[in-house]
């Protein structure tokens, strides 16, 4: 067992006016399984550099433990090669026979090892490096978000791997991996950083008792500083208009009055306005006090969605629809039959390369063109592809889709609506109630994280009104918070949508209908 010691640890980025990290302090044990938990943004995968060296910081991380981290690097001529050549690059002295026994528990072949690593799946990709992760000693890992990508099934494995290992950070924002592998949390919150024992839902449920609590509490300090606020109107108003009778009056109406009362009223007039200040001070403290009661708070904005109403109940037939490659000798699709009915949210599944995403864009493309993929159609307008049986979208369907691919994503978040013709002043509302600060909506979209590419992606959607709307892996990247914000929102609104998404929660909570391909 070691120790991690992070003291007065404070980061900002070179030419960037806002700190990811500021004067914090924290105490880590390096046997734990640690979840990483924050917001888009908020400087998990920075943290990990910080610890790796990779960047330069004020403070102190005091340990004597050696990290290793996941992903390793890998460049465009490392494509050509294979893993058993590019493993000892990723970590020098790794032993071929540890790194083989790692993915026997991975359920995965040696052989992936010879083959060239550009030929290698992201699943078979990820095992590859988390077998070489773990097949050290003495290390504490370091691993940035391992599932992206990845189907249900492969999610499946690394989270049955990693629940029996430690000695990690985990960056993860797939809940149910969390719960199943971590035994404490490291928490970004919005103005503090936390580590508690537990996982995502023992830490969650904790946080909104906390949050309740301190709504609560809140609410008694408003009230207490509104009272405050009323007694020192009265008292300095009672002041002022003593003030004002030290000099002057009428002998007459005032015949108890003489000259010496004056330097009585002053002392009085004094004492009173020693209690308005008084007052103002509690005010103040009070003020003090209740704003960092809230400071933490996670307040999930509710979404809006309009979506429009199509006059048929059915929006997508497919009726024995198969998709081919032309250079592959069988259909990526194969006689696929179903159909999509107004309000339905039918979520696609199936393993990586089993074409999800090919069937989308089929979708797509048959929609754009406004008609249907219909047997004896030949390539459907596909340039490397053919089809047969039918794939009908509904006459006139108005579509909005999110692509997996943020890679277009560039320039500035204007010219981005004015070009695709979003509302500039609505888009920049939906992405603050996503949680992307003021901040980057003076930045060009190449310099956001994924996470933040990928809710421009999805704030776009939102407000597109659509029949069909049609998802491919929105989440990868997006915080657990924001996750939740969208599962709201769909619960609510019950649009009709195609989804393909590898996140068990979600897709347990949302799905009227699953198709596996």
């Amino acid at each position: 067992m070691a120790l991690i010691q992070v003291s007065n640890l404070s980061f900002t980025y070179e030419g960037s006016s806002d700190p990811i990290f500021e004067d914090v302090s924290f105490q880590i044990d390096t046997d734990w399984k640690l979840g990483f938990i924050g917001r888009n943004g908020k400087g998990k995968s920075t943290f990990l550099k910080l610890l790796s060296g990779e960047l330069e910081y004020s403070g102190s991380i005091s340990t004597d433990t050696v990290f290793d981290y996941f992903p390793y690097p890998v460049q465009n001529e490392d494509l050509e090669e294979c893993a058993d050549s590019l493993m000892e690059k990723w970590k020098p002295g790794v032993e071929s026979w540890k790194v083989l026994m790692e993915l026997n528990d991975l359920h995965c072949d040696s052989e992936i090892l010879y083959r060239p690593f550009k030929t290698l799946s992201f699943g078979e990709r990820t095992k590859v490096m988390l077998a070489v992760l773990f097949s050290g000693g003495n290390s504490f890992l370091l691993i940035d978000e391992p599932t992206n990508h990845l189907d249900r099934n492969a999610r499946e494995i690394i989270r049955e791997y990693l629940s029996g290992k430690k000695g990690f950070i985990l960056v993860s924002h797939d809940r149910d991996l969390l719960d199943a592998v971590s035994d404490h949390v490291l928490v970004l919150s919005r103005a503090s950083i936390e580590v508690q024992a537990g996982n995502f839902s023992s830490w969650w449920e904790n946080k909104k008792r906390a949050d309740s609590f301190a709504i609560s509490e809140n609410e008694k300090h408003r009230k207490e500083i509104n009272k405050l606020k009323a007694s020192a109107d009265r008292v300095g108003r009672w002041a002022s208009k003593s003030e004002g009778t030290k000099i002057g009056f009428d002998p007459f109406k005032e015949n108890d009055r003489n000259i010496s009362t004056r330097s009585y009223i002053g002392a009085k007039t004094k004492k009173m306005e020693a209690r308005v200040k008084s007052f103002e001070k509690r005010i103040d403290k009070e003020i003090e006090e209740k704003e960092g009661l809230l400071k933490d708070i996670e307040n999930v904005s509710d979404l809006k969605l309009n979506p429009l109403t199509y006059h048929k109940a059915r929006l997508l037939e497919c009726r024995d629809f198969s998709l081919k490659y032309n250079d592959a000798t069988t259909p990526v699709v194969q006689n696929l039959t179903f159909e999509i009915r107004s309000g339905e949210r039918v979520f696609l599944q199936g393993g990586n390369g089993c074409g999800k995403s090919s069937f989308i864009k089929a979708v797509l493309l048959a929609n754009a063109s406004d008609r249907a993929f219909d047997d004896g159609a030949g390539d459907g307008g596909f340039v490397n592809y053919s089809v047969t049986g039918t794939l009908a979208p509904a006459s006139g369907l108005i579509i909005s889709y999110i692509s997996q691919d943020t890679s277009h994503l560039r320039g500035s978040l204007k010219d981005y609506a004015e070009e695709n013709g979003l509302d500039f002043t609505l888009l920049l509302s939906l992405l603050r109630k996503l949680d992307l600060e003021r901040v980057q909506f003076e930045k060009n979209m190449e310099d956001y994280s994924e996470g933040q590419k990928k809710k421009v992606l999805i704030a776009s959607s939102l407000i597109t009104p659509a029949h069909l709307y049609i998802w491919d892996e929105p989440l990868n990247y997006i915080d657990v918070f924001s996750r939740m914000q969208i599962e709201k929102l769909i619960e609510t609104y019950a649009p009709t949508m195609l989804i393909v998404e590898h996140d068990k929660a979600f897709a347990d909570k949302l799905a009227t209908k699953t198709v596996l391909l």
